[in-house]
């Protein structure tokens, strides 16, 4: 009894072992071919090793969960933006005669004690410039930059994009330390992003989170081409982080966090940061022109939701719906209708407004796009010339050239002058989108006085321009008096900083 048992057991165990090692060889046989193991769904169902390898083909940044690389890349270009301004008060009227032909008030400002805002920025050239969030610096009188090293430098503000809330500082050094620009259409939602900036004045603060979203719009500027198209992220930005960097865990570039959702001011688990697809069109254009060259497409769009499919009978909800074409603009000349479908811009699928504001974004007055788009369910593709928002391809001049009023002007003839009784007066003879027009200025008008200023001529206008964009007041206003050529007396009042 005892020897079968044993026989049998020794038997047993001699097959176990054979077993076991057959199932290591085969084990180590598909480890050393495929270097992966193959894992099986939570029911129990195998992957087959083609479809795992789709699903593992991931960037590696993404699986990568050591960040202190990318941290070490990154922190020494992130620098703390400190600014210094002055808040005012208005007081009540003091002038019934400008309020009679003005239509407002007169307001009189008194200036308070010097405050202090407190925000981020990332270098992005040895030579010192400075990428920031345009909110961050907008009333600034001052503005100075502490490095990472401590070192301080006042910043020269080089030109600001209300649009995209992004603002363009330069300082007087180099050999300063920067961030490579990342590709922000790489990024996919779940990928490892971190927050480098100054929260609540503590410098050189690093976060991390995942990209959480794309291309989202959250309605927080307050400008009149904005282009919201955010990347939303669960990495904690609090206030001081703002014009701050967010990086890849390879240490490059990918977004300058700009806004927090939250209910309290703080971080509620929700940020946001304009992508580098946009930041890298307006720095270029600020070092340029001073000025961001906007590409007007000339639509009034909107996202498609299920109401608006069946309501149009659309057969998609993957596209931007045309609800207005504007008359003269790149898309009527290039022959896009209202009711018309966007799906794409060149070969840049559009499912989204802010996804469409994006791509155009990213162009110039001049510049050729191919815009795909459906029509009665059929497929076109359209070539447009983008245009400035004054509806041609020129350059658009910085704020503070008189060419932001949208006009040209002639002098007085002798005729109208003897009719209207009048000896000078510069007289509009074209006008088209600008500051002139905004404030209701109809050509032909005959500027007489700006600013209690005689007007003879454009040199006279262009004189009166210059004194009041550079001077000291922060409220910059042409105040115009004139008459148009049928006798009728017209004042307005032009707000050159809106």
């Amino acid at each position: 009894m005892k020897t079968n048992f044993t026989h049998t057991a020794l038997t047993w165990l001699g097959a176990a072992i054979i077993s076991a090692a057959c199932t290591w060889g085969i084990l180590h046989y598909n480890k050393t071919q495929n270097n992966t193991p193959v894992p099986s769904t939570p029911d129990g169902v195998s992957i087959t090793q083609t479809n795992y390898a789709k699903l593992a083909n991931i960037p590696h940044s993404a699986a990568e969960t050591d960040f202190t690389i990318a941290a070490e890349l990154s922190v020494n270009a992130v620098v703390h933006v400190k600014t210094t301004y002055t808040a005012k008060r208005q007081t009540l009227p003091t002038d019934p005669f400008f309020e009679f032909f003005f239509g407002r008030p007169h307001y009189q400002e008194q200036a308070t004690p010097q405050q202090q805002g407190f925000g981020s920025g990332v270098i992005i050239s040895t030579d010192g410039y400075i990428v920031t969030n345009n909110h961050v610096i907008e009333r600034a009188d001052e503005i100075q930059v502490v490095l990472n090293d401590k070192r301080t430098f006042t910043a020269q503000l080089i030109g600001t994009d209300p649009g995209t809330d992004i603002a363009l500082l330069k300082i007087d050094a180099d050999t300063l330390p920067t961030i490579m620009f990342g590709d922000s259409d790489q990024l996919k939602v779940g990928q490892w992003v971190l927050a480098v900036g100054n929260p609540f004045n503590l410098t050189s603060t690093v976060t991390a989170g995942i990209v959480s979203a794309k291309a989202r719009n959250i309605n927080i500027l307050n400008a009149e081409m904005k282009i919201e198209s955010f990347i939303q992220t669960d990495a904690a930005v609090n206030p001081g982080n703002s014009g701050g960097a967010l990086v890849n865990t390879q240490g490059q570039l990918v977004g300058i966090n700009t806004a927090i959702a939250s209910q309290t001011g703080s971080y509620a688990g929700y940020s946001f940061a304009v992508p580098t697809s946009i930041v890298q069109k307006v720095v270029a254009d600020l070092k340029q022109h001073g000025t961001v060259q906007r590409a007007v497409l000339g639509v009034q769009i909107a996202d498609i939701n299920d109401q608006l499919a069946k309501e149009k009978n659309i057969q998609t909800l993957a596209g931007v719906y045309v609800n207005n074409v504007i008359e003269l603009s790149a898309a009527a000349v290039a022959g896009i209708k209202e009711g018309d479908i966007i799906t794409k811009i060149n070969s840049t699928q559009v499912k989204t407004v802010s996804e469409l504001q994006e791509q155009i974004g990213r162009y110039r007055p001049g510049d050729e796009v191919t815009i795909t788009i459906i029509r009665n369910n059929e497929t076109k593709s359209l070539t447009v010339k983008l245009k400035n928002k004054q509806g041609t391809t020129d350059i658009i001049k910085k704020e503070g050239d008189i060419q932001t009023l949208g006009a040209t002007f002639k002098e007085v003839s002798k005729e109208t002058a003897q009719q209207l009784g009048i000896t000078h007066g510069l007289q509009i003879k074209t006008i088209s989108n600008g500051k002139l027009q905004d404030a209701g200025v109809k050509k032909d008008y005959i500027i007489l006085k700006v600013n209690n200023r005689t007007i003879r001529t454009e040199n006279d206008l262009k004189d009166v321009f210059n004194k009041a964009v550079t001077g000291d007041t922060k409220e910059k206003v042409l105040f115009i008096a004139g008459a148009y050529p049928n006798g009728k007396i017209a004042y307005y009042a032009v707000n050159l900083t809106e």
